[in-house]
């Protein structure tokens, strides 16, 4: 994958995540970093100390792999003491950091099994541990939890995020997981084709993202998109209508755009509850996806064109011409499928998007900026 006009900066004990689909070049970056892959242009800096000629040994970077890459015929303590004994460490200085890696990652009752004795979150924390005993400057983790299932994903992820915090080193995190993304980074690079999208911190990207690309690919569920026109203060496509707020309708020109909504900003009307207002519309109930406290509605709406974002995930994501809605767990339980609705969109919750570039060119208000340096 080749990189373009790729710039941000970590701050000291920063958690930055690099997130994008398959083959955008996360992976490809996390290298250069490491220094695994060339890099033809550009420079990259630690601590003001250009390192592109710089080995992969003496840049103070530690790795860790999506694979385990553990020595099969080593014990753990052995696979955590190995980056010190090619070193040629003193054997006490090796015995310390072993006992201190394995103090922070709890594998002190496992440091005299085998590889092929561990369960795959083991694995994974001795993989880290054997980065950690080297006491890298800059952690590079390559998509390290992928192998494993959901609910270990979730566990070795807080933990990830807690030794971060602990140690006070920064960290370079890539995955195609936007949740990982959203729950671990301090801030989080976005990436599509090579090509830098936005960085910033996870609220902001969520709030007021630079496009529709990032708009679909974070948050879950995707956000919906809305071809329509605007006229006035008024959005409509087919029998979809929305209030547009007087700053945002002052701020564009009017003619066609693309409203994007996430599902918590359509709200569906409760039978004989208060009326949603004048810009209300009819829809039906194409699905219902109860899922506990909240469940997630798919509504059909006559004429509206609404798409999936470039973004989405297409097997978690909005199928085409369906607008999402977030109600109550009980109220999902109730709706049916081929239930005509009342149906309104929040004005607070509308973003807008150029029809032709896909760029953001108004957003609900962001209550934190990020740090964006790209």
């Amino acid at each position: 994958m080749v990189l373009r006009d790729v710039t941000f900066s970590c701050e000291p004990g920063e958690l930055v995540v690099l997130v994008g689909p398959s083959g955008c070049g996360k992976s490809t970056l996390l290298r250069m970093v490491a220094g695994l892959e060339e890099v033809s242009e550009g420079r990259i800096v630690a601590a003001e100390r250009v390192l592109n000629d710089v080995p992969p040994h003496a840049r103070g970077v530690g790795m860790v792999f999506q694979s385990y890459a553990l020595y099969p015929h080593l014990t753990v303590r052995e696979n955590l003491a190995f980056p010190l004994f090619v070193q040629k460490r003193p054997q006490n200085e090796q015995d310390e950091a072993v006992a201190e890696a394995a103090r922070m990652l709890e594998l002190g009752p496992l440091l005299d099994r085998l590889p092929r004795q561990l369960s795959g979150g083991q694995r994974q924390r001795v993989a880290i541990g054997r980065c950690l005993v080297r006491r890298p400057e800059l952690y590079c983790f390559d998509e390290p939890l992928s192998n494993l299932d959901a609910a270990l994903r979730s566990a070795i992820r807080v933990e990830i995020r807690a030794l971060m915090r602990q140690l006070g080193k920064t960290a370079l995190y890539v995955t195609h997981d936007q949740t990982e993304a959203m729950t671990m980074a301090d801030r989080i690079v976005v990436l599509s084709k090579g090509v830098v999208q936005q960085v910033g911190s996870p609220e902001s990207l969520y709030v007021r993202p630079a496009n529709r690309f990032v708009a679909a690919f974070l948050g879950s569920p995707s956000m919906c998109f809305v071809r329509g026109t605007l006229v006035g203060a008024r959005f409509s496509s087919g029998a979809l209508v929305s209030t547009v707020a007087a700053e945002t309708a002052e701020a564009m020109s009017g003619g066609e755009a693309v409203l994007g909504v996430r599902a918590e900003g359509v709200r569906i009307a409760e039978p004989g509850g208060p009326e949603l207002g004048h810009t209300s519309f009819d829809a039906v109930v194409e699905g219902v996806e109860p899922i506990g406290e909240v469940g997630y509605v798919h509504l059909a709406i006559d004429g509206a064109r609404i798409e999936r974002g470039e973004g989405a995930d297409p097997s978690t994501g909005i199928p085409p011409n369906r607008l999402l809605a977030s109600v109550p767990g009980p109220r999902a339980f109730r709706l049916r499928q081929g239930e005509r609705v009342r149906v309104s969109i929040d004005p607070g919750h509308l973003h807008f998007f150029d029809p032709q570039t896909g760029e953001s060119l108004a957003a609900a208000p962001a209550p934190d900026s990020g740090q964006a340096s790209s």
